[in-house]
């Protein structure tokens, strides 16, 4: 085992596990990244995948908003990419400055997965830089918050594969699961198989909590997402944590974000995570009433209003947080990653408001609660 240094805010892990906290943790989906100034200096020297392969650069990237905001944050998220995983299954990303993920050779036909694919990945030696990176963003940390790692969900990253990129319809990836339907779940499963491995590497490695992006859940419809997403995320969750049971070992918190899958709410708090981040169209009363307390939640604040100004982030975080409650079984975040041309200075406004609101209202329930006890 690695030893690392003790751990000092373990405010979200305690969230993510059930029990109470004295204000709502908070974090930010790609924290680390385009909207800040000191990243964008080190892309003017770095190729975006040269950032994620090397990993003195990502543990510094990693950094960055943790020493912007110090003490604001209660978790660190490694920088790296979901799409990792095609790359180590064979295919060619490229990174295209304001367009964003190109495949030049994306899966055609079922007949590429044979051709195309590299179907036996050693995760330690194609994708030993995130391990690496995140044993160095781990020590680096020195215990000031835990440390996030993650992967793309099965379905997503074929969407990516199949389309080249991103698409405004998913006609190629879709055409696979009405076509081919039995050959997707060949390409699922393959996908799964990395996935499941290259989380428990990076658990391994340092992650202690981890997160699974179903980025494109939503442009199923719930048969299909019942069939071409949920029985692979649920794979995942219980693979991985069965690993670590069956080594005696506590298995780290897991979280499952499916942007767009709201029909989806009640089958995932009940395949193994330990807790659901929503998106901005979710209201938390009807979250809370479909999970039935079985899940954390996490979100969901629409990113777009980090340019509303001080006083409307102040006063959604406020209504936000008296929605989902601040002290059990919820962490703060957006509904989706932070937008590249958003003022560091927002992003300031809303986390301090999350601490100073957050620690307000649960001296308000505490005294409430100690009055009924009365």
């Amino acid at each position: 085992m690695i030893e690392f240094p003790p751990l000092k805010n373990d405010l979200i892990l305690r969230a993510a596990r059930g029990e109470k906290t004295e204000r709502a943790p908070v974090w930010i989906m790609r924290q680390a990244g385009r909207y800040l100034p000191e990243f964008r200096k080190e892309r003017e020297k770095h190729d975006f995948f040269t950032i994620c392969r090397t990993p003195k650069l990502a543990t510094l990237i990693t950094l960055q908003p943790i020493n912007r905001y110090d003490g604001l944050l209660d978790a660190a998220i490694i920088f790296s990419d979901i799409l990792v995983i095609p790359q180590a299954l064979g295919l060619i990303v490229e990174m295209v400055p304001n367009k964003g993920p190109h495949f030049p050779s994306p899966l055609e036909t079922p007949a590429d997965i044979d051709t195309k694919l590299n179907k036996n990945v050693d995760v330690y030696k194609e994708l030993g830089y995130v391990f690496d990176a995140l044993t160095m963003t781990r020590q680096a940390l020195e215990g000031r918050v835990p440390l996030l790692g993650f992967i793309g969900a099965p379905w997503t990253l074929m969407a990516y594969m199949i389309e080249g990129g991103g698409s405004n319809n998913f006609s190629k990836a879709k055409t696979w699961l009405f076509k081919y339907p039995e050959e997707s779940k060949r390409l699922l499963q393959i996908i799964t198989d990395v996935a499941v491995d290259f989380l428990i590497g990076q658990i391994k490695a340092g992650a202690q909590m981890v997160q699974v992006f179903e980025s494109w859940g939503g442009e199923l419809s719930p048969h299909d997402f019942k069939t071409f997403s949920l029985p692979y995320i649920s794979q995942i969750a219980d693979r991985v944590k069965n690993k670590f049971k069956d080594d005696g070992l506590i298995p780290v918190p897991m979280t499952i974000f499916c942007k767009g899958s709201w029909y989806a709410l009640e089958s995932l708090s009940d395949i193994g995570y330990d807790t659901i981040s929503l998106d901005w169209t979710i209201d938390p009363a009807y979250a809370k009433s479909v999970t039935k307390g079985k899940v954390t939640l996490q979100g969901n604040m629409d990113p777009c209003m980090l340019y509303g100004g001080d006083e409307a982030i102040r006063s959604t975080v406020k209504t936000m947080l008296e929605a989902f409650g601040t002290h059990e079984k919820y962490i703060v975040n957006l509904g989706h990653g932070i937008l590249p041309t958003v003022d560091p200075e927002a992003t300031r406004v809303f986390l301090e408001t999350v601490h100073s609101v957050g620690l307000d209202l649960t001296k308000i329930d505490n005294h409430v609660e100690i009055h009924k006890k009365l």
